[in-house]
């Protein structure tokens, strides 16, 4: 009798250990934690020493001194206005541990490549940041400001070079808007489309195009270097850390276009993997490096997460659409 009382017991706790490790296993399952904490793929799909490239390198950084996140890893993608990424970040379904980049430029390259993926196919996770977009040329090159670029338009568009990122992508956005708000036809620009910042800056330099277009930080090494001038910055009022530099408003060119930066995840995560990778991107955006790394890439903090930012995308896609086709540019 005592042995079976015993063997009863122990049958009993056993019984409670098996149903504890399944109840743990499946709270990890759903949580995705051990994953998401161990490992974390940034899709970049861009080249290396672009805007997203820059998004993706610091967030490493911030996650990897801080402990976040065990081991991430970048994965540049590049191509086709970042719908190349996309696709490659479609084809990851399920997998928890993936975030790319993203932010305007992929909505104008989604339309103008006609792409088979959207943004509605990935699955929003924050948007981290606002950058603004300023026109360069080299040190040498005749012309001192907008009004000499839009002049140089007015005479013959086809013969000043402008280089940026993809067709439809924030760059392209701007020289178009640019163009218009002076009554230029925007499909005259003669635009040039490279697959990221560091060749629309290695042909300016080498003098293949007379006119870059990006982020500031893409070309800010060669402008403090006395190689390259800032023409204009495309923002309402003066940038903190560009105070020197004027605005296109300033210059009577109505072309306001921030550029906002981002993370997706893949398609068919669960709720609970989802909300794993927002609070780690959420605990990135805290950290005193990131918070260095907006002030040091004068990049404005407009960190969104949850329904704020599936909102915020709704309206973004909606206003690119129609800016692209109001350009003539879908």
């Amino acid at each position: 009798m005592k042995n079976q009382r015993i063997l009863r017991s122990v049958g009993a706790v056993a019984s409670v250990l098996v149903v504890g490790a399944a109840a743990a296993n499946a709270a990890l399952s759903d949580t995705g934690a051990s994953e998401a904490r161990a490992r974390v793929d940034i899709v970049v799909p861009a080249d290396p020493g672009g805007g997203w490239d820059l998004v993706a390198r610091e967030a490493q950084n911030s996650l990897r001194v801080n402990g976040i996140v065990e081991n991430t890893q970048v994965l540049n993608l590049p191509g086709a206005g970042g719908t190349i990424g996309l696709a490659q970040t479609v084809r990851r379904e399920g997998d928890a541990t993936t975030l790319m980049t993203t932010g305007t430029v992929m909505i104008g390259g989604i339309i103008v490549n006609d792409s088979a993926q959207t943004l509605d196919d990935v699955v929003p996770i924050a948007r981290v940041a606002d950058d603004y977009e300023v026109f360069v040329v080299r040190e040498d090159s005749p012309l001192e400001d907008m009004s000499d670029l839009i002049g140089a338009w007015e005479e013959d568009p086809g013969a000043v070079a402008v280089g940026g990122g993809s067709l439809g992508g924030t760059d392209h956005l701007l020289a178009g808007l640019a163009a218009q708000s002076r009554g230029v036809d925007p499909q005259s620009v003669n635009y040039i489309p490279f697959a990221g910042g560091a060749q629309a800056l290695t042909s300016l330099l080498s003098g293949s195009i007379d006119v870059g277009v990006s982020g500031y930080n893409e070309f800010r090494d060669q402008v403090e270097a006395g190689n390259l001038r800032v023409l204009g910055v495309s923002a309402e009022e003066r940038v903190p850390g560009l105070e020197e530099h004027p605005t296109l408003p300033e210059q009577d060119v109505d072309a306001v276009l921030p550029n906002w930066r981002g993370f997706m995840a893949a398609p068919g995560i669960s709720d609970a993997e989802r909300e794993e990778l927002t609070a780690i991107v959420e605990e990135m955006v805290r950290t005193p490096e990131w918070q260095d790394t907006l002030e040091r890439n004068r990049w404005e903090d407009t960190f969104q997460s949850g329904p704020e930012f599936e909102e915020f995308l709704a309206a973004e896609i909606d206003r690119i659409t129609t800016v692209t086709e109001d350009l003539g540019l879908s």
